[in-house]
């Protein structure tokens, strides 16, 4: 077993070196861990023999056992691989994480806290493998991605840009809000969507009853007529019947196929751009993506230029948080102008992709010198402007349906109610 020197901080700060027998480096740092010692270096000793010497001297020491039994014991609980978590226990993480950053922890000692805990469920996991990843010298937002994929890209990227403004409880509490309101909008999008989901399945089983048993009838009450003429509306809902009958299985297929097709070529990285300006032109869809994407850019770049970072700095790491591409594009663009020597405002104009009332709050930043303020305030505004335009299609969802619903129904209640009434007349 190799042996491992190493120089650490003990509990009341001084400094404190030796020698342990360890499996490998990472063994070795869950024995200093146990200790209470927070390492300053640990290395793997030249000298092999007197590994050997002391292997062969004897039995390991009853702590060292148990200390390898606990380990052991440790190990079998934590899951191998990545770990999914649920949106609620991301949210957790978060500001738990935020809140021990706030209140002056270290990022190591903050993730030994939440794995600690009891009641942490899944994130006592994530926690240990995230510092197990940091104490070997990898950056927190690397290690996220290694704990587990629930976190995303955009979360990691932001994590990544407070690391290097060394604002990143600030950044956590952002992430935290921003997760927990759209949270929230999922809980009330869901809500609002039970009665209208309720009315399309009447609405589609009015349908059935009309496509399989009333229109048949019709059709039949209609054929029986002495000089009977089937109407316009009902010859219209009797080919309807008919058509749906013989290709209702290929109507299916198309539209599962369709489904399956389109998922295939947007996740196709080649096409993602095209995608990502598609959804930015949707009605309603887009404007709330783009207030969104106002919102998180103008509050990362408060953090990072707040905490000193460089202007030019502060926006790479901003774009590297943008999700969507397009919106990537015309950062690269106002990036590769404020490179060039041009203002941050100017940049924006040239660019043509920012509203002119964002532009003159940075205007008025870069006057007074107090830019990052400006960018949060801006910010405010637009995430006010975001809740509203939230707010808006809440409220239109509902109606919309309503209309849709009543429209199909009441369109085909009233040509077979002019069927029949046409067809009673015909008798007399």
């Amino acid at each position: 077993m190799p042996l491992f020197a190493y120089k650490a901080l003990n509990s009341k700060g001084a400094v404190t070196t030796g020698e342990f027998d360890a499996a490998d480096r990472t063994e070795a740092l869950r024995v200093l861990d146990r200790k209470g010692l927070q390492p300053v270096s640990l290395r793997e000793s030249a000298t092999a023999a007197a590994a050997s010497v002391r292997k062969s001297n004897g039995k390991p020491k009853a702590e060292d056992k148990a200390n390898t039994s606990n380990s052991s014991g440790k190990e079998e609980k934590i899951p191998e691989g990545p770990i999914k978590l649920k949106r609620q226990e991301v949210v957790l993480f978060t500001e738990e994480l935020s809140d021990m950053l706030s209140a002056g922890l270290q990022l190591e000692p903050a993730l030994k806290s939440m794995e600690n805990r009891q009641e942490l469920g899944n994130l006592k996991a994530v926690s240990y493998k995230i510092r197990q990843v940091v104490r070997d010298g990898v950056n927190f937002s690397a290690a996220l991605k290694k704990a587990s994929p629930s976190f995303g890209p955009l979360y990691c990227s932001l994590a990544a840009a407070g690391e290097a403004s060394g604002a990143l409880d600030t950044i956590l509490k952002r992430q935290a809000h921003y997760l927990k309101t759209l949270a929230e909008l999922q809980s009330r999008l869901i809500l609002a969507m039970i009665y209208p989901a309720f009315l399309v399945v009447a609405g589609i089983g009015v349908s059935i009853v009309f496509v399989t048993t009333l229109i048949p009838q019709l059709t039949a009450l209609i054929a029986s007529t002495p000089g009977g003429k089937i109407p316009l509306g009902a010859a219209i809902l009797i080919g309807a019947s008919s058509f749906l009958k013989k290709w209702w299985i290929v109507m299916i297929l198309t539209l599962v196929g369709g489904a399956i097709f389109f998922k295939a070529w947007k996740d196709n990285d080649a096409n993602k751009p095209a995608w990502d300006r598609m959804k930015l032109k949707l009605p309603m869809v887009g404007p709330v993506i783009t207030s969104r994407f106002y919102v998180q850019f103008l509050e990362t770049m408060a953090n990072l230029v707040g905490n000193g970072l460089p202007l030019l700095r502060a926006l790479e790491l901003s774009r590297d948080a943008t999700y969507n591409r397009s919106l990537r594009v015309e950062l690269d663009r106002v990036i590769e102008q404020v490179g060039d020597g041009r203002s941050f405002s100017k940049a924006l104009i040239r660019s043509g992709a920012f509203p002119p009332l964002l532009i003159d709050m940075v205007s008025v930043g870069e006057q007074t010198g107090k830019i990052d303020v400006s960018l949060r305030r801006a910010a405010e505004r637009y995430d006010k402007e975001l809740d509203k335009d939230l707010q808006r299609i809440m409220a239109l969802i509902m109606p919309t349906v309503l209309i849709i619903m009543a429209g199909l129904i009441g369109t085909m209640a009233y040509l077979m109610i002019t069927a029949i009434f046409q067809t009673i007349s015909a008798l007399h």
